[in-house]
């Protein structure tokens, strides 16, 4: 059985930057749009369990990244400035000139602390849901980078590729087996967002499998502090009591360490949810939103 969403989402698409992403938009009475930019491997829809407990109210868009879910895959790879650059073009389109709340999980929400400080007078607070960034790197790391990168594109459409499945019966097994506080309803919902049926017994996912290859550029946190200190907004962050990724930085990641990075940042825990929290415990995340927006 799959689960039945309270409100229905209308479906669009729009030409960004020459690609057709695909948006999928919750509609309520007021005016103000709050943006929900997905993670690595997600697609915009499965945001449906946040949105299905946060008031009716609200306006609410989604939009599949570049590569991901329905929207279409660019032909020369994956660069992480372009997500800044398709949110800057979708942004002046549905908001040209008032200020959004961004809502982003995991690189959704590396995304959105990013593009806060990039662009602080478009972004009127900021939610990030487990989106901590990667661990600093060092230029002694470079050349084995390249060459693993190298070595990939060679290895062009044979490097990576994405399980298949059955039927999506086996796929949303697959994710409550991979996701513990993960209801079966919503593991079948998952499912049907993020694949499809391109004939009996071969069920694949969307996302383009290039999203595989290693980054020949190493992560240089530092000039992204510079960016986060440039953030205007609030900020919340939300971790997951039992994410893996919040459980390696627990010790580090704390409010006091935000604040050298923030001027405006608060941290909240989720308890029994981990990585996937907006599908674990989609009722406390959207409270922590709602109380949030409202301050």
């Amino acid at each position: 059985m799959s689960y039945l969403p309270h409100r229905i989402a209308q479906l669009e698409t729009q030409t960004l930057r020459g690609l057709k992403f695909h948006v999928h938009r919750w509609a309520g009475s007021a005016p103000d749009p709050i943006v929900l930019l997905h993670g690595w491997g997600d697609a915009g829809e499965t945001f449906q369990f946040i949105v299905d407990v946060l008031p009716d109210t609200y306006t609410l868009l989604a939009i599949d990244h570049r590569g991901f879910g329905r929207t279409e895959w660019p032909q020369d790879g994956y660069w992480f400035p372009d997500y800044l650059a398709d949110l800057d073009a979708w942004l002046d389109v549905i908001s040209p000139s008032a200020p959004v709340t961004l809502v982003g999980h995991s690189m959704g929400g590396n995304i959105a602390n990013q593009y806060a400080g990039v662009r602080p007078e478009r972004i009127k607070r900021v939610v990030n849901l487990e989106g901590f960034g990667l661990s600093p790197t060092t230029p002694d790391q470079a050349p084995d980078r390249y060459r693993e990168w190298l070595n990939e594109v060679k290895a062009g459409e044979q490097f990576a590729s994405y399980a298949v499945y059955p039927d999506f019966e086996r796929l949303a097994s697959h994710l409550v087996r991979r996701h513990r506080f993960l209801p079966p309803e919503r593991a079948d919902f998952i499912a049907r967002a993020w694949a499809r049926e391109d004939q009996p017994g071969l069920v694949q996912l969307r996302a383009d499998p290039r999203h595989k290859r290693t980054n020949p550029y190493l992560y240089r946190r530092d000039e992204l502090q510079a960016c986060w200190r440039q953030i205007e907004a609030p900020v919340l962050f939300v971790a997951a009591e039992e994410s893996e990724h919040f459980k390696r930085i627990r010790g580090s990641f704390t409010e006091e360490a935000l604040r050298q990075d923030y001027r405006d940042v608060r941290l909240s825990i989720v308890q029994n949810a981990g990585h996937m929290l907006h599908w674990e415990q989609p009722e406390r995340v959207a409270q922590l939103i709602q109380e949030f927006i409202a301050i």
